[in-house]
């Protein structure tokens, strides 16, 4: 164990880590672009964005500069009855960039607090009109967040199971849609008891990469908006870039009134997140009754820093070269998995956008499957990060990922299925 991942060990509780199995931490010393550098001195590429967020690089110069400018005009102020230039600009850059009938941006910071303020606005809505609605309506295999209510929404399973006796009810509709789903959606509908429909549009990452049809969302939000249901994108992953377009929403026939934004809307390099509603949503909380208020908010919303990067990072993201960028990335997957369809030892081998998924044929189901493990350290040992789902292995990089490193995050899944093989 090296000398930094000793000290780690003796003061620090990590994420979705087991210290009994033996799990030691990979010490980073520095990053620039898709590269990690280690304490040993190694180089290895980011494959999957360091959990997704990373969408321009590390150290990202221009992100750098736009963090380092604001901190020496307002590093934070609190945002309950005050605002600042950075929050303000960011916001009507978002609505401007969003699909249209967008008017309001509730800030946050981390997507599970974004999907968390969405559905308590949902409920809260019919709270304040004394109709209340309870239940949420949410697909198989979802994952929106690990607080109380995103992890009820979420799939449950080993995650969620120790608070089981707490988490609301939810209805949930498969990602394959159909003509029975849909009936049971409009039955749920009409009874006038549903809130909320939350998903993640096309594509459901912790589930494993799950990709499906965008006419599944079209018949399922069609249902919902005739019977007043609020429907809730969770593109706390799919946006900014991830899918192809900048948001996954506008790939659907009909907009959801609420798009929850986190990760790449600084570049992955500050913690921010956005929960954004349609004008009526809104207006539906103004009052003189002090009871309609949403009493909802975070010592660290609309951070003046974070919101300055976001502004850079948006731009950024919507110029020609990131745009090309992402159609490249996209292409050498498409390529890759053309390769990889011809294996027997691979299934369901897909892409979206700057995201490439396959399953490994022979492996444990599901995330905490032990060999995923195994398979992370064989990856890492010929130059790549990738961090398996389960059977699910899947490369997401940076967009500035470049041919070359594509290469190598291909070459080493090459290296890996071969190295199975021969075992």
């Amino acid at each position: 164990m090296s000398h930094l991942a000793a000290r780690d060990s003796a003061a620090i509780w990590h994420p979705f880590t087991q210290r009994g199995m033996g799990a030691e931490p990979l010490p980073v010393i520095a990053a620039r672009g898709a590269r990690l550098t280690l304490e040993d001195g190694r180089d290895v590429i980011d494959g999957i964005s360091s959990w997704w967020c990373n969408t321009l690089g590390h150290g990202h110069p221009e992100l750098v500069a736009a963090a380092a400018g604001q901190m020496a005009v307002l590093d934070h102020v609190m945002f309950a009855g005050l605002t600042h230039e950075p929050a303000v600009t960011l916001a009507e850059d978002l609505l401007r960039a969003l699909p249209p009938g967008y008017g309001k941006v509730f800030f946050s910071d981390n997507g599970s607090t974004a999907c968390e303020v969405a559905l308590k606005l949902a409920l809260q809505l019919f709270h304040n009109r004394g109709k209340a609605r309870m239940r949420i309506v949410a697909l198989e295999g979802a994952y929106h967040g690990d607080t109380f209510g995103a992890m009820a929404a979420g799939a449950r399973g080993i995650f969620s199971a120790p608070f089981e006796g707490h988490l609301f009810p939810v209805d949930r509709l498969p990602i394959e849609g159909g003509a029975e789903a849909c009936g049971r959606l409009e039955r749920l509908c009409a009874s006038g008891e549903v809130a909320a429909f939350i998903f993640e549009p096309l594509v459901q990452g912790a589930g494993g990469m799950r990709m499906y049809a965008a006419s599944v969302l079209n018949s399922y939000i069609e249902i919902a908006r005739r019977h007043g249901v609020v429907t809730i994108a969770d593109e706390v992953m799919t946006g900014f870039g991830r899918l192809g377009p900048l948001f996954a929403s506008s790939l659907l026939d009909h907009a959801p009134e609420v798009i929850c934004l986190s990760k790449g809307i600084t570049g992955g390099t500050l913690p921010l997140a956005v929960t954004v509603v349609r004008d009526a949503l809104f207006d539906e909380f103004v009052s003189a009754d002090h009871s309609r208020t949403f009493f909802h908010g975070h010592t660290y919303t609309a951070n003046p820093v974070a919101c300055a990067v976001a502004r850079r990072a948006l731009a950024l993201t919507q110029k020609e070269e990131c745009w090309l960028n992402r159609a490249r990335i996209e292409e050498a997957h498409m390529t890759f998995a053309e390769e990889l369809a011809s294996r027997a030892d691979v299934s369901r081998v897909r892409v979206c956008g700057t995201i490439l998924a396959l399953d490994l044929i022979g492996m444990e189901r599901g995330y905490t499957s032990s060999a995923g493990r195994g398979v992370s350290a064989m990856l890492l040992e010929r130059g790549a990060l990738l961090r398996p789902l389960g059977d699910v292995l899947y490369v997401l990089p940076p967009y500035c990922t470049t041919s070359g490193e594509l290469g190598v995050l291909y070459g080493a899944i090459r290296g890996l299925l071969d190295e199975r093989k021969r075992a």
